[in-house]
Formats: structure tokens, sequence, C-alpha cells
């Protein structure tokens, strides 16, 4: 007790010149722990994964997968992201900020991660309504997602597009009639192969749109004209309300090109889905014609913010899917049980992530609304700017590309 009282006394007497060279000290070896544990880390790691099921395809995907630790902490920032994206969307359309229709797209987050690094920044993507995280793995930053979803200038389409319909380079949205980007997206490919760039576009929609006439039309025309298309059915288990079961005679959706080659991929792992991705993408690129892809995931919320989620399924179903089967928590345990990263290197990532969603959704409530003069804008691209009719004749907008 008494060298104790000694040595703080002796402190105080010293100053802070001293404390804070103490403190200094102790940064520096917290440092040079972290940068010799940070060199202890695997720099890859192989992983077997589970064989998709196939349809008219002789070969599969690869079984085993390589994953880098890059890689892996870049999947896990995203995926994270896009889960507190999601998190925080969902409060603020329970404060009211956030109104109309909004489709969240938490744990589904392996889909559009896994299928982003599989393909070039120059290919194209098209989905449906559940778009945020698409959005987000296209390159659009948060801030602007989430401006967007409280209809603000610095949205990245300018406030006008909502939940529904957000867009960036090579990224056609969001599209909110069902089913209806099916054909939008075998336009696009059809356009990859008449300017002959070798690009491909995914086409993605719900289990719930793949019941569309206008999809097995678009397979047909895919498939005579040999389009670098690949059709994803995200099947999430619900379109709306309803189970694949009740809803569909055959739920093999990866069979339903018929001709066109088919698999089915475990859709809550980012490694299946990113070599099925790799695997269809080069299929393509080939020239062999289009191929449909069936993800097998799940969403955590309802099928619309206005859906709680839970009079057409229970509780516990969906609690066994988080306990199970979570994308994150699949990805963490894979790179902390074979080194490529620490626990507290994780929980690092983690508080980051917190504090840029908490950064977005500042600038979303404070950013501006775009003023009424700019309703007409945007029309057309590239065009002289015009007049456009308002609610009536008399109310006249100028629109400027």
């Amino acid at each position: 007790m008494r060298r104790m009282l000694l040595a703080a006394l002796s402190r105080v007497l010293q100053g802070p010149a001293a404390a804070a060279a103490a403190a200094a000290g102790r940064t520096a070896s917290r440092v040079v722990v972290a940068s010799r544990n940070y060199a202890d880390f695997a720099s890859e790691a192989t992983f077997e994964i589970k064989k998709c099921d196939l349809h008219r395809l002789e070969e599969g995907p690869s079984t085993t997968a390589v994953m880098t630790r890059e890689e892996g902490l870049h999947y896990y920032k995203t995926m994270q992201t896009i889960r507190r994206m999601e998190l925080k969307s969902d409060q603020l359309y329970k404060q009211k900020i956030i109104r109309g229709f909004c489709h969240l797209y938490d744990g589904q987050e392996a889909c559009c991660v896994g299928l982003e690094v599989a393909i070039k920044p120059t290919d194209h993507v098209i989905t449906a309504y559940r778009v945020h995280g698409f959005t987000y793995a296209r390159g659009v930053p948060v801030r602007e997602i989430l401006a967007e979803l409280t209809g603000r200038k610095g949205g990245c389409v300018k406030g006008k597009g909502g939940s529904m319909h957000m867009y960036t380079k090579n990224f056609y949205g969001g599209n909110g009639i069902v089913g209806a980007q099916v054909p939008l997206g075998a336009g696009i490919a059809l356009a990859c192969k008449y300017f002959g760039k070798n690009e491909i576009c995914l086409t993605l929609y719900g289990d719930g749109a793949a019941n569309q006439g206008q999809i097995f039309e678009t397979y047909n025309m895919a498939a005579l004209w040999k389009l670098p298309c690949v059709f994803i059915c995200e099947n999430n288990r619900y379109g709306m309300g309803t189970s694949v079961e009740r809803a569909a005679a055959s739920t093999d959706y990866y069979k339903r090109g018929d001709f066109i080659p088919g698999l089915r991929v475990d859709g809550m792992d980012v490694l299946c889905v990113r070599e099925a991705a790799k695997f269809a993408a080069d299929y393509c690129r080939a020239g062999k014609g289009p191929i449909v892809m069936e993800l097998q995931t799940y969403r955590y919320h309802g099928h619309s913010m206005s859906d709680p989620g839970i009079s057409y399924r229970t509780r516990e179903e969906i609690q066994e899917v988080r306990s199970k089967s979570d994308p994150i928590t699949l990805l963490k345990d894979r790179m902390v049980n074979n080194n490529l990263a620490s626990i507290e290197e994780l929980k690092e990532i983690d508080v980051a992530v917190r504090k840029e969603i908490e950064e977005a959704a500042q600038f979303a409530t404070t950013d501006p609304e775009p003023p009424l003069e700019e309703l007409g804008n945007h029309i057309y691209f590239n065009e002289p700017p015009f007049e456009v009719r308002g609610p009536n004749q008399w109310i006249r907008y100028k629109s400027v590309s």
C-alpha cells in the first residue's frame, strides 16, 4: 500500500509530460502487438462449399472456394454495411421519416455481394424493388441511398425514386412492376451482344414473379438469340405473404427455363453465390446463351414495411434461419476459424460501419428536399430543355436533361 501511494505521488510530482510519455509507450506497445498479430494471419484459405443442383449441365461450379484475407474483409464489411443500412431504414420508416413503399434486404446480403464480386464493373444488373443492397454493391454510397429513401436532393436519383427506383452506371434499378424488369434485362443483354463488348446482364426477379408469363416469353427469346443473360431467381420462400409451395406447382425455379440450363445455389453463403455467378458469367461470355440461377435465400423483414412478416410464418422459423444460416455469421465464423481475421478486428469493422450509417442518416434527415421547379427534370437523357404539363394545363414545368 505504501509503495502504491509513493508511486502515485511520484507521478503527480513529475507532471503531465511524464504521464503523456507513459501513455505513448502503452500506445506504441499496442501498435507493435497489433502489427505482430496481423502479420500472423493467413493470407488465404480454402473452403468446402455446398454443391449446386444442376439442370441440363454436365458440370457445375466448383465445390471448393479460395478466399483471401482481403476478400473476406471486403465481403464482411459490405454485408455488414447493407445489414446496418436496412436496420436504420427500418428505424427511419417507423419514425415516419421514410414514407411510402419500402422493401428491406436484410438476410439476403450474400446474394448481392456474391454476385457483384463475380462480375465486372462494366457488366450490367437489373432487379426488382428490393433494391437497396444491389444499389450499394454497385457502388452508390450509403448516404445517397438513405437520402433517396427520405426524398432528399442528395439522393442517388435526386429524391425522385424512393425505395424502389435507384440507379447508377450499369445498374438499371429498381423496378416496381412485378416481373417487368426481366424483358428489360434481356434487352440489355441483346445490346451487349449487338455491340460485341463481351459484357453480360444479371437479370433478377423473385419467386413471387417467377410465374409471370412475360418471364417465359423472355426465356424463349433469350434462348433463340443466345443472349448473354443470367436469369436469377432470388427465392426467399415467400411471394409477399404466400409461400412458394402454395403459389407454384413446381418450386424448382432453376429448371423453369426448360431448354435453358440452370443451377440451384445456397444463397445464404457468399462463397457459393460467388462461385456459381462466376460459372454462369463464364458460360454466357463463351457465347453459349442464357443460364438460369436460383438463389435459395431468406428475408428477415416482411415483404415490405407494411407487412409484419409473422402472419404467414412464425417467429421461431425466422429465428431458426438467423441462428443456423445467417450469411454474415457464416462468413465471420469461417474467417475467425481459419485465421483470416480476429474477432477484435471484425468488431472494429462493426464500429466503423455503425458510425458510417449514423453519419449517413444524419445527412439523409438534414439534406434539403428537391425544389418543385425540378419536378420535370431528367425525363430524357441529353435532350434540349422542354416544357412538361403539370396537374392542369396552366401549370408548366421545365424539363432539363
